[in-house]
């Protein structure tokens, strides 16, 4: 999954070493790009009333039918505002939905994890600001993978965190470094 408005920007020189690593171990990769494909963020009132009701807007069932496919699942966007972008965060609202990625049985308050078959989640993604920076604002786009997505994969599910933080700040031989990273991690 990859999601940056400019296709000439580092975030997705980071995608094309991810998709070069992942298939270079032999694995079969499936490459979603919300902005190329055009992919509607919003989650509208219908959406919304429906929200407990199992099943996905059928506009949405690509994305649902390659979130049920996978095994791991590589995010690979920036962080805006200590978060997701929103078109990513769209994606997450619609496509991760009752029926999809989770069930709420009857009388219960808990809801299942439904995506047994995502073993793997793995964000890589750029801060323009320092770790330092990122920590005192709670990483909310770390914790959105490493706890909430999560919890409705796989049981025995990992998360990894590859995040480059001090991208404004960077030098070309600090962002080939975090490239070369990425590719040994993914490969």
């Amino acid at each position: 999954m990859y999601c940056h408005p400019d296709p000439e920007s580092f975030v997705a020189a980071l995608r094309d070493r991810a998709v070069e690593a992942i298939a270079g171990a032999g694995h079969e990769v499936r490459v979603t790009d919300l902005y190329a494909d055009g992919f509607d963020p919003v989650f509208s009132a219908a959406e919304r009333a429906r929200h407990l009701e199992a099943g996905s807007d059928p506009v949405v069932a690509d994305h649902t039918a390659d979130l049920a496919w996978c095994e791991r699942l590589v995010l690979v966007y920036p962080t805006w505002w200590s978060g997701q972008p929103a078109m990513l965060k769209g994606w997450i609202d619609r496509v991760w939905v009752r029926g999809v990625a989770w069930d709420l049985p009857e009388g219960e308050n808990r809801l299942r994890g439904r995506l047994r078959n995502v073993r793997r989640i793995v964000a890589v993604t750029t801060h323009g600001a320092s770790k330092l920076v990122n920590s005192l604002q709670g990483e909310a786009g770390k914790r959105t993978v490493s706890r909430t997505l999560r919890t409705v994969c796989h049981p025995l599910a990992r998360t990894t965190w590859l995040a480059m933080y001090g991208l404004d700040t960077s030098s070309a031989e600090q962002r080939t470094a975090f490239l070369d990273k990425v590719g040994r991690r993914l490969g």
